[in-house]
C-alpha cells in the first residue's frame, strides 16, 4: 500500500449509489474513494490537508482505501462553531 499526504480539491461526486464514489485532487494526483466515501465528505473539503493510502488503478488514479485528517475535519469546525454561537 502507497501513501501520501497533501491538500484537497476539487471535491466531485461521480456515481451516485449505496456506495457513493468520490473524485478529488491531493496536490496534482486525480483520487477516487468509494469506500467510507459519505464520511470522507462529512470529514473533508477543498483545502484540507489530508494522509491517505491506496493503490493506483490501470488508469493512474490513486485508489484511496484509507484516509486520515491532518488538524480538524469539517464536522469538528462545524460543531465548535454551533457551540461558540451559545
Amino acid at each position: 500500500m502507497i501513501s501520501m499526504n497533501g491538500i484537497v480539491s476539487s471535491v466531485k461526486i461521480l456515481k451516485y449509489s449505496e456506495r457513493p464514489l468520490f473524485f478529488f485532487k491531493l496536490d496534482d494526483v486525480s483520487c477516487l474513494i468509494a469506500g467510507h466515501s459519505l464520511n470522507f465528505l462529512a470529514d473533508v473539503e477543498d483545502g484540507m490537508r489530508i494522509a491517505v493510502a491506496g493503490e493506483y488503478n490501470s488508469r493512474k488514479q490513486f485508489v484511496v482505501k484509507k484516509y486520515a485528517v491532518i488538524g480538524e475535519t469539517r464536522i469538528m469546525m462545524e460543531f465548535e462553531m454551533m457551540i461558540g454561537n451559545y
